[in-house]
């Protein structure tokens, strides 16, 4: 927890919670067990999915769906330069290369035209992500990458309880991967989740992340045998599966704790969606008509669950200012942040490939001018009048800097 004032961010946790969690702790059973399979099957229902797999992060979904395509060396992936590193990361885990393209000035996500212009015969997927949960063009990506024979990954993990024209965050792609780190609509501590309605990458997934054991394993003495394995294998005998890896796997499993601490916050997930749009509408409410700031566009066919609520300056403004309201704004007490800086100008990126400045002007020229106010279920009218009126005045604060 942070000692300013007013946080950034603050997960909403409950007596179900904590109920739920001790529960969990007091059963014996702390991995592999009955929590996951019910906090998988809610968070697949939610995306209109017929699979959930639980793993460590949402980084780790997305590595392993981009193994389980098959994706790897010398094969080029389509992602976004303005986002959390990590979805161009996973691109790399594999062998692969990231792709950038350009982002649209509105919805903040990637430029449909120009993701088309992007695809080559090395192309193997279009990993596109729902900007700060907004999932605009999620639709369209879906249809370029059907055209091409190419699988769309959709990264929500930003965007759960999020909805596209009547489509549910997770739907669009061969597979989405949802994220529960503390700041996300839901959190499980670290966490995420996989969904998809392909059977052959769910169990594929689901292998990778268990060290690479058997399709259909179970820990030894949890007193059940899985569909596909004999009463000799699960007993331990030779050749049994405790033991026994068919792939390259990692220990990506989600623990029982974390996913209980998840199936009480999915079966609050409606209440906890409600409490941050209320939170979001009154910050529109207040700061829309500000001719300094460029407030968050969310297009009519699109329902925010809201991961974060991130303002722009008017184009006017520098970098080093944003910076320096920034941290005005955190010298009182009030939480804020850049979101994103660009991946392609972080140090790694720029050594690895070369980028430079200028390279997606879009991107760059939001990237420098965003400013994540605290975003939170429980923050008040007069908590968001009191970060309001930080802002205003280390807006001033500038204005009277530039002016003299």
């Amino acid at each position: 927890m942070s000692d300013i004032e007013i946080p950034l961010s603050r997960p909403d946790i409950t007596s179900l919670e904590e109920e739920l969690v001790l529960q969990t702790l007091r059963s014996g059973r702390l991995s592999i067990g009955p929590r996951v399979e019910e906090f998988e099957r809610s968070v697949a229902a939610r995306a209109g999915s017929r699979y959930g797999v639980a793993v460590s992060s949402g980084t780790c979904g997305l590595h392993l769906v981009l193994k389980g395509l098959n994706i790897g060396p010398g094969d080029e992936v389509i992602t976004t330069p303005f986002s959390f590193i990590a979805s161009a990361n996973c691109i790399l885990y594999v062998g692969a290369r990231p792709v950038f393209v350009d982002i649209d000035p509105k919805s903040l996500n990637m430029d449909p035209a120009l993701v088309e212009a992007a695809i080559t015969p090395r192309t193997k997927a279009i990993l596109a992500v729902e900007t700060f949960g907004n999932p605009q063009w999620m639709d369209t990506y879906a249809q370029i990458a059907a055209r091409h024979e190419i699988p769309l990954i959709e990264d929500c993990c930003e965007a759960l309880g999020t909805m596209h024209r009547g489509r549910p965050a997770g739907s669009f792609g061969r597979a989405g991967v949802f994220g529960f780190y503390p700041n996300k609509q839901i959190t499980t501590g670290e966490g995420g989740m996989i969904v998809t309605d392909d059977p052959r990458l769910a169990e594929m997934c689901r292998s990778m992340r268990n060290q690479g054991r058997p399709l259909g394993w179970q820990p030894p003495g949890s007193g059940t045998i899985a569909v596909g394995m004999t009463s000799q294998s699960a007993g331990g005998q030779p050749g049994g599966s405790w033991l026994r890896h068919e792939r390259l796997g990692y220990n990506y499993r989600l623990a029982e704790l974390n996913a209980a601490l998840g199936v009480a916050q999915m079966r609050r997930l409606d209440e906890i969606i409600e409490a941050r749009q209320r939170v979001a509408q009154l910050y529109i409410h207040r700061l829309a008509g500000n001719p300094h700031l460029i407030m968050p566009t969310i297009d009519q066919d699109s329902v925010m669950s809201w991961f974060v609520f991130v303002v722009r300056l008017a184009t006017s403004y520098t970098q080093e200012e944003r910076d320096r309201i920034i941290r005005g704004m955190r010298n009182h007490e009030v939480g804020a942040a850049d979101y994103f800086p660009c991946i392609h100008l972080q140090p790694f990126y720029r050594e690895e490939f070369g980028y430079g400045p200028g390279a997606f002007p879009i991107a760059e020229s939001v990237s420098q001018r965003t400013i994540a106010l605290p975003f939170y279920n429980d923050l008040t009218p007069r908590d968001i009048e009191m970060v309001a009126q930080t802002l205003e005045l280390m807006l001033k604060r500038e204005n009277l800097s530039r002016a003299g």
